[in-house]
């Protein structure tokens, strides 16, 4: 145990196992407080109590909160419980959500509805009620999953869209709340969990095999290929999360990280690549046809 994140108090949804459970270990044990949480007791492979238990058991401080981030009453009691416990709150990590697979021709509104709430309008609601008293505290950290999938992944269509909004949503409370001490960062985190079980590295003739369908359709390279084939175990995202709930990433807000175990990487913002532009008027369909290719040309 450090004492980095001392008396800190840190929520992290979606913590009963996988990817929450490490990163709630890792919080932990830089000295935070912790409130772990998932919808339900009882999950097979581990709830929000086993959880908390192995961090009491490690000599920490942590406490359960039972249920499901994509009911908006259920986020703000998260966020009351969390004040009347422990009288404060300084991270809040959006890490719960659920996937359904389906292309934009075969989801169902169900799908939709189920992918949509969990994560994004958890995400929503959860730092809705958390940002209210951050920035009356003048300091705080909301840090949100989202995915690679936020460029777009064939066969995961609505996931896609969650994930695309959650950095959307992540880059516009950086700039609200960029003047009262409060920081907002996103993570793409890859390692083995229920959300990226084996099948997804395979491709056979009933299988989408999704991270080779990634390199087929030049989503990513050979190196990131080889390395999402054979990725870390889920507590390896743990500490650089830990890191950006730090004094020392203060400076930090608006940003988007990949986060696979050893390796870390900063996405850039978005840029416009090429103009063409018209002096005078506007362009009419003809000189589109003849223009346009040249937003597509490697000349400048």
């Amino acid at each position: 145990m450090t004492e980095r994140l001392k008396n800190k108090v840190c929520i992290i949804t979606g913590s009963g196992q996988g990817i929450g459970r490490g990163i709630a270990l890792a919080m932990a044990k830089e000295g935070a407080r912790v409130i772990t949480n998932n919808r339900r007791p009882g999950t097979i492979g581990g709830d929000a109590k086993t959880t908390s238990e192995e961090i009491t058991h490690m000599g920490g401080s942590a406490i359960p909160v039972f249920g499901d981030v994509s009911d908006p009453r259920f986020c703000k009691k998260l966020i009351e419980s969390t004040m009347d416990h422990f009288s404060r709150l300084d991270v809040l990590v959006n890490n719960a959500g659920v996937a359904r697979a389906g292309t934009i021709w075969n989801t169902e509104e169900d799908a939709y509805h189920v992918v949509m709430d969990s994560h994004l309008k958890g995400a929503f609601f959860c730092s809705r009620y958390a940002s209210e008293i951050m920035k009356d505290q003048g300091s705080g950290r909301i840090i949100s999953c989202t995915s690679g999938s936020w460029l777009g992944t064939p066969g995961l269509c609505v996931y896609s869209a969650a994930k695309a909004g959650i950095v959307g949503l992540t880059r516009s409370m950086a700039a609200d709340l960029k003047n009262f001490g409060v920081t907002c960062n996103a993570y793409h985190p890859f390692s083995y969990s229920r959300l990226v079980p084996k099948k997804m590295l395979d491709s056979g003739p009933n299988d989408l095999g999704i991270i080779r369908r990634r390199y087929e359709l030049g989503l990513i390279d050979k190196e990131e290929y080889d390395w999402q084939s054979s990725p870390p175990p889920p507590e390896a995202v743990g500490p650089f999360i830990a890191y950006l709930a730090s004094d020392e990433a203060s400076h930090i807000t608006g940003r988007v990280f990949y986060v696979s175990g050893g390796k870390v990487a900063l996405y850039s913002d978005p840029v416009r690549e090429k103009t063409i532009f018209k002096k005078e008027g506007f362009w009419d369909v003809d000189e589109l046809i003849e223009q346009v290719p040249n937003l597509f040309s490697d000349k400048s």
